[in-house]
């Protein structure tokens, strides 16, 4: 049981740092600099790691829940079996 647990955390940490990363090489696509005032350098470079954080743990939340999600699928099938007896 606790083996599982330090597996999902693993499996957590892993996958939020993919999904942050993927979103900030995603935002790398769009021109924000054209929509922040020039000399904000900080603030826009702020502004990029808070959103990729924002939509990296948004869809790592996502893929972890679906990941749980179809692990416990096999359970409705036990359940509904236990229903009829």
């Amino acid at each position: 049981m606790i083996n599982d647990i330090g597996q999902i955390a693993m499996l957590s940490i892993l996958s939020h740092l993919i999904f942050i990363a993927l979103a900030w090489w995603a935002l790398q696509a769009i021109r924000l600099e054209k929509l922040l005032k020039s000399g904000h350098v900080f603030q826009a470079r702020l502004l990029y790691i808070i959103l990729a954080i924002i939509m990296g743990s948004s869809v790592s939340n996502f893929f972890l829940d679906y990941l749980q999600w179809s692990q416990q699928l096999p359970l409705i099938m036990q359940t509904i079996q236990l229903v009829n007896i």
